[in-house]
């Protein structure tokens, strides 16, 4: 019963944070603004705003609620729940271990079939987490190294960062869907088809926009999550783990010559130019320096 919950604080998060933001806009609109002789209480819609937020934020956080089982679903993945494995004993032991000192629940600890060196973590709260790291992770990193990593994943479940996210983003969806229903309703009474396809066009130009805070903020937390395992395991292992990733980076592109497409959704955040807007992880390099710098 504890991931029902789990989705009754997200819910009732989600009514708070509704709830807080209509009164604004109320006060906002009919209140602050006039007395400075703004007066849009006639081209602001209030119901526009409502639905605006049920939408940005009740999406974001049933993504959040159900995080688990859709990470589970798109990957070849198993859980380890008794080791078998030395391997498995020292992601488990070290999932464990971080657990019982941060006085948490332990999270559901996965391993899934990707080359790449890679883990992640996703859950709708601290107590209520998986991690999950890659077989390329297992295979091309030491035992220290792969505590290390899992000490990161293991510092964004006790840092919050889903959850944070997830209202950043729910707060964009809500801009997002304000904008694009706003102009929509005041080019409907001219043409009913070209607002309607304006309203696309934004949805889709100001989602993609929106990606750039939301990244932002992404990139900042990987340099706390890296500082946490500095605290668990010592800077050196995070290092010595980012660094053995780095290794493997660009042997793998030496070998096909190519530029990973998914850069800028990886650890490596390898991605050039404006790409780099939308990584959600910072270069190694930079993480590195942060680290040699604590």
């Amino acid at each position: 019963m504890k991931w029902l919950k789990g989705i009754g604080l997200l819910l009732i998060a989600n009514v708070l944070i509704f709830v807080t933001l209509s009164i604004t806009f109320h006060v906002l609109v009919n209140i602050i603004l006039p007395a400075f002789g703004i007066d849009v209480r006639g081209a602001v819609n209030q119901e526009d705003l409502v639905w605006a937020l049920v939408i940005g934020f009740g999406g974001a956080f049933l993504s959040l609620a159900f995080s688990k089982q859709m990470a589970r679903s798109m990957l070849d993945c198993y859980q380890i729940t008794q080791p078998r494995s030395h391997a498995e004993q020292v992601i488990y032991g070290a999932g464990q271990e971080i657990a019982q000192r941060l006085r948490i629940q332990m999270p559901e600890v996965w391993v899934y079939e990707a080359a790449d060196p890679n883990a992640f973590a996703t859950g709708p709260s601290k107590n209520n987490s998986m991690v999950a790291v890659s077989t390329g992770l297992l295979n091309n990193l030491n035992e220290q190294e792969v505590r290390a990593v899992l000490a990161h994943e293991m510092g964004h479940v006790y840092n919050g960062d889903m959850f944070t996210t997830t209202v950043l983003a729910g707060l964009m969806n809500t801009f997002v869907y304000f904008i694009s229903r706003w102009v929509y309703r005041h080019l409907a009474e001219r043409n009913e088809a070209l607002a309607f396809g304006i309203y696309i066009f934004l949805q889709m130009v100001l989602s993609f926009l929106a990606m750039i805070p939301i990244s932002w903020f992404s990139r900042r937390r990987e340099f706390a999550a890296d500082a946490f395992s500095a605290r668990v395991y010592g800077r050196d292992a995070m290092i010595s783990a980012l660094q053995a990733i780095d290794r493997w980076i660009n042997r793998a592109q030496m070998e096909y010559s190519t530029q990973d497409a998914l850069a800028t959704m990886k650890i490596s955040g390898k991605s050039r130019g404006f790409l780099r807007l939308f990584a959600t992880h910072p270069p190694i390099e930079e993480r590195v320096a942060a680290l040699q710098r604590q």
